[in-house]
């Protein structure tokens, strides 16, 4: 069976979760062990660069020192540390503060010397501090790249060649420091195909997207979508970067970014598949990815289970009795009470992967309840049940224990949470009076307890792996729900004993919404209200 040459991962240290050095440090233990070979340390702003003090401003940045003393331990592991860092888009949290010149939303405006200075401290920050030559630069999903500022000041110009042209200007910055690049692929299938989609069936790749794949560059097919019988998804895109490149990495997952939980379970179906593409095209390095989008939310712990049985895989091992023996040995807890932090992604009518239902139940609101259309009904019994099942593994697993019991805290809430206000809604409409007062006195002066529980086991989960900076965001949501489940409770009381006539939101009907347009349903600002956010 055909083994890979490079096997690593993603770590996204740019959605507010940056781990601390000496977590990482143990982190990469693990890594080293499951025979992972190189590290990438996902970090838009997230990293300390002399002539830029607003990159990273309060954000927990790591500083150059550190990032050296990370290289020198992954060194000593085995483990080739990359630096992985943006030079065109996704510059959300740093163009806030107008160091940089934007094109539109977070893309960098090609062109202006301030961009290419930018660009040139970073690089040679990396420099500074990594001994790898290659560096990840991304340049990932730039949609607005010559539609803003650039296209006002210069004039209408085809995408690509805008690309093109960006791209060998970093190059040549990226030589002059010793660097090979490896960057995203999305762009070139989205600026010169006809449907501007990325993912395509096998198909003639157009001779613009091949003349602008420069021959040093190394491509990355980054998917993670697909399962089932889709695996010629992952072939078919293959064979269409082939013909741009020989120079393809392929970049898969570990589902950390839908919210608060893992999902492992559709993490190695989908690598399962992609391992089996990869063999079958002959891609000789590939990595998995942990982001962290909307706050950085999941410990990447939690998807332990998707990194050790993907490494197995890797290694030509598919016997699943021989990966759980060599999980317990390694990790000191079984594969499947892992895994078991998956059981509550299923609790939402129509679900798809990305939905992030625990996070969806934790802030879907009491009276503007835009999610309750979609909670399966009877659930409760089932969710506390499963709190149960956490509460002991964190008793059972100590080493783990800041893991499992945040994850219990959270189904502790859910349990009576996840339909209060389908059943609010419901008792309201009905004109039942008793039902709405037992609900305020007893579910709602209850879930305001377990969420600041919550809110206490969730705080010692983060801490025990990040740095405090982004925790804000968190402190922020949660109390906001303490505010909102008080306020909630306050005015129901007020309509059952006659201070108030109505309770406007209440009296409104809800609409079927199956999903989000333009995002998916794991982002807190489409959960809890329509309003502006």
């Amino acid at each position: 069976m055909r083994k890979f040459k490079k096997l690593g991962v993603f770590i996204d240290m740019s959605r507010n979760a940056v781990m601390t050095v000496e977590t990482l440090k143990k982190f990469f233990i693990y890594l080293a062990k499951m025979g992972y070979n190189f590290a990438m340390l996902y970090t838009e702003d997230t990293y300390e660069v002399t002539e830029e003090p607003y990159l990273g401003y309060l954000r927990g940045r790591y500083t150059k020192e550190e990032l050296k003393e990370l290289d020198d331990f992954a060194y000593g592991l085995g483990i080739e540390l990359m630096p992985c860092i943006q030079a065109l888009a996704h510059y959300d949290a740093f163009v806030r503060w107008g160091q940089v010149p934007v094109d539109s939303d977070v893309t960098l405006l090609v062109d202006e010397p301030r961009v290419y200075e930018f660009l040139e401290n970073c690089i040679k920050t990396c420099r500074e501090c990594f001994r790898s030559h290659y560096i990840h630069i991304n340049m990932d999903e730039a949609r607005g790249l010559g539609k803003g500022k650039h296209l006002k000041k210069y004039g209408y110009e085809p995408q690509i060649d805008i690309f093109s042209r960006h791209l060998a200007r970093v190059n040549e910055l990226l030589k002059k420091y010793d660097f090979n690049a490896i960057m995203a692929s999305d762009m070139f299938f989205n600026i010169v195909t006809e449907n501007g989609a990325y993912t395509q069936p096998k198909r003639d790749m157009p001779k613009e997207a091949k003349d602008a794949v420069p021959d040093d560059v190394v491509l990355v097919y980054w998917e993670y979508y697909f399962r089932g019988d889709k695996q010629w998804v992952y072939e078919g895109m293959l064979d269409n970067h082939k013909q741009l490149t020989d120079n393809v990495w392929f970049l898969g997952c570990a589902w950390t970014w839908c919210g608060l939980l893992p999902n492992n379970d559709f993490s190695i179906d989908a690598t399962t598949l992609a391992l089996n593409a990869c063999r079958m095209k002959k891609i000789d390095n590939i990595f998995f990815g942990m982001f962290g989008d909307d706050g950085g939310e999941c410990s990447r712990f939690a998807v332990l289970p998707s990194l050790y049985k993907t490494a197995q895989m890797a290694k030509g091992n598919y016997d699943e009795e021989k990966i759980r023996r060599g999980f317990r040995r390694l990790f000191g807890a079984e594969f499947d009470a892992f895994l078991s932090l998956d059981k509550l992604n299923y609790l939402i009518k129509d679900w798809t992967f990305d939905d992030g239902v625990p996070k969806m139940a934790l802030y879907n609101d009491y009276f503007v309840g835009i999610c309750d259309i979609r909670l399966l009904e009877g659930q409760r019994e089932y969710i506390q049940s499963v709190a149960d099942e956490w509460h002991a593994y964190a008793k059972k697993y100590r080493k783990w224990a800041f893991l499992f019991e945040s994850a219990a805290c959270l189904a502790d809430v859910l349990a009576i949470k996840y339909d209060l206000g389908v059943l609010t809604r419901a008792a309201y409409k009905a004109g039942d009076k008793e039902t709405l007062r037992r609900l305020a006195n007893e579910d709602y002066a209850t879930v305001k307890k377990c969420v600041e529980r919550y809110a206490a086991a969730y705080e010692k989960q983060w801490m025990t792996e990040n740095k405090p900076f982004g925790f804000e965001v968190q402190h922020a949501r949660l109390g906001g729900l303490v505010l909102r489940t008080d306020a909630c409770r306050r005015r129901l009381l007020d309509y059952v004993n006659g201070k108030i006539d109505k309770i406007e939101e209440l009296e409104a009907e809800l609409l079927p919404i199956t999903r989000f347009q333009g995002n998916p349903g794991f982002w807190y600002s489409k959960i809890i209200t329509p309003g502006r956010y």
